[in-house]
Order: C-alpha cells, then structure tokens, then sequence
C-alpha cells in the first residue's frame, strides 16, 4: 500500500472520523503544518508523491500557521513540488472562508510544481450542508458518513493519479477575444507557436454566435440531456463546444482579465459544463490557461478558472498550469521584455506534461 503524507493544520472535531477514513485507504505519514515543507518525501520515480492537507479553518478564517504554511510553500521554487499530487480536506466552523482558503493554498502548491487530480477538493462548512447532495446521491444516512465517504473517495483518486501521456495530444484552445486588438490572443499564439509539432490544436471562439448560460434545469432534465451529450439550450455550446471538450486531451482558455474576472461568454461555457460533468464525459482531461491583465489581479482569474473547472469539476490541473502576463495597450504583450521565453517554458511544461515521450 502506497504511503500517504499528510499535513495537518488548525483544529476540529470531525478530525478524528477523517483520520479513521485516511487510515482506512492508505499507509499514513501524519505531520503538523510545522513539518512542513521538510515533511515532504522524495519524488518517487514509480509516479507521482501523495500528499494531502487536511486544513481547519475557524470562525475568523484562516489563522497564523495557515498563512505561515503559505509562505513557505511561495518561497520554496518553482519546481520544489515537481513530481508530487496533492488533494485537500477544508473543514469550516461556518459557512465562509473555506473556498478561499483552498484556492489560496492550491494556487500556491501549484506554482511550486505540485499537480491535482480530478476533483481534489473535500470541503466540509461548519453546517455540512454543502454535503446534502453526496448524501442523497450515494444513499447515506448523515452528513458524516458523506465527509467520510468524499475522504476516502479522494484518497484513492490522489493514489491513483497517474495522467496519461498521448503520442499526438489534442489540444483545445477557447476564447472569447477580439483578434486584432486582443493581448490575450497575440500571447496565446506564441505559446502555441512553441508547442511540439505533434501537438493538434483545435481553436473555437465562444463569440461566434448566442451563448446561452446555463439556466439550473433540475437534475433529472439535465442528466436526459447529458445522456446525449447535449444540453437543453443547445446552440454552439452544445454543437461545437462541447463534443470538443470532450475529444480534447487538455483545454487551454485564453483569458482576459474582466473586472478581476473571466468573461461572460467563458463564464457561460463554464457553466454549460454540468452536462459533461454529469455524465461522466470528463476524464482526465488537463486545464492549462493564459491570463492577461491591463492593471493586475491576473491571479484572481486564474483561480476562478482553477475553482470552476479543477475543483468544481473533473479537469486535472497539471503543474504550473497558468500563464499570467500584465499588458494594456494593444500588442503590448508580445512586447514585454523575456515575454517570448516565458511563452516558450509555458509550452514545454504542456509538452512535459502531455507527450508521451517526455519525462
């Protein structure tokens, strides 16, 4: 049985069931935040090194070993997590805070290297309501038994993380820009102007015609619909967008930043995704993205693409998964001093991470 490293931080009554769930799936290395990051073992040349951080955050949010365990992680390097996959348990005392918590901490491990599997996220709030639906859904009797059971389901996710690598991988390229003025798209052209040749790419702009958002049709009128690999409100979301989505091997989104935010068409395809994620036709697929700000905040965009379609969804986030850039006027961003060779070792890691000859 692989061995698990986790990281334990802050304090909560539903530790000792989660324990119980850990213990259950996988030889453990328990270790406080203050083992942190020298807790951590040697990448393992057989695959990718577990880790897990079971994280606790009171009724003031995030405390002092939190935010210490942060700054360890930005000033570790970019590649000191390389070769490693994490998944995180966020216990709240209330109903705030836990999904900024997470996000911050991912975000961090990521850029030092760390890769995440398919939904890596188990969050409990201090009323475990946001549990009610794996409860029903599974037929369990407590919310409790429904933190135990997302644990454990975690657990052999993180164990099993093994990504495949493709001798031709498909690429899909999606966004919602204006060519001829758009700094979004010029850098995106130089990252896919230096990605292998065996790549193929497909590029779809989600301006080309009406993007209905997503409307909440009940469960069971979304499930009838995903069973065909459609969605109720059809147009190019569901004729193009979405048989694409599911024929790619990673998504690449182009995204300008809106207002600290992803546009209102990708905002929509966002959505329009329940269908896909319903009915299984997310598997394994990569989340890779370029961010371009004409002020700052670059990394609020990408972690609103990280929670929508990491942790919210089934996208696998790879290492060092975004390409953040700060450029105002027009071609500004094909201009920025060493833009090329940042756009160069942004397309290698997809290379890496995708080819199947790359280690």
């Amino acid at each position: 049985m692989q061995t698990l490293t986790v990281f334990s931080v802050g304090e909560d009554p539903r530790l000792r069931r989660i324990e119980t769930s850990i213990h259950k799936k996988s030889d453990v290395r328990w270790l406080s935040d203050e083992s942190f990051p020298d807790g951590i073992p040697n990448a393992s040349e057989a695959g990718f090194t577990p880790l897990l951080f079971v994280v606790a955050v009171d009724d003031f949010g995030i405390d002092e070993d939190f935010v210490r365990m942060l700054r360890s992680i930005r000033v570790m390097g970019k590649d000191a997590l390389q070769g490693c996959a994490a998944g995180v348990v966020l216990l709240g005392s209330t109903e705030l805070d836990t999904k900024n918590a997470v996000r911050e901490l991912i975000f961090a491990l990521n850029l030092a290297g760390c890769a995440f599997p398919e939904r890596p996220l188990v969050e409990a709030t201090g009323s475990m309501r946001n549990l009610r639906v794996t409860m029903r859904t599974h037929a369990l009797e407590t919310l409790e038994d429904a933190l135990a059971f997302s644990v454990e389901g975690l657990i052999e996710r993180l164990l099993n993380f093994a990504p495949v690598r493709y001798p031709n991988p498909r690429l899909l390229v999606l966004h919602a820009s204006d060519r001829p003025t758009s700094n979004t798209l010029a850098l995106g052209d130089l990252v896919l102007d230096a990605l292998d040749a065996r790549f193929s790419v497909k590029t779809l702009s989600l301006r080309n015609g009406t993007i209905e958002d997503c409307r909440g049709c009940p469960y069971a009128v979304c499930s009838h619909y995903a069973e065909k690999g459609s969605c109720f409100y059809g147009g190019s979301i569901s004729k193009e967008v979405i048989p694409a989505v599911q024929e790619c091997d990673a998504l690449l989104l182009l995204l300008p930043n809106y207002n600290d935010a992803v546009g209102a068409n990708v905002t929509a395809f966002i959505n329009r995704l329940t269908s896909l994620h319903i009915s299984g036709g997310l598997s394994g697929q990569r989340l890779y993205a370029v961010v371009v700000s004409g002020y700052s905040g670059g990394d609020i965009v990408a972690k609103q693409a990280m929670g929508a379609l990491c942790l919210n969804r089934s996208f696998l986030l790879p290492p060092h998964f975004c390409l953040m850039e700060t450029a105002n006027d027009p071609g500004e961003a094909v201009r920025l001093p060493g833009i090329r060779q940042r756009a160069a070792s942004f397309a290698a890691q997809i290379n890496r991470n995708l080819l199947a000859d790359q280690l």
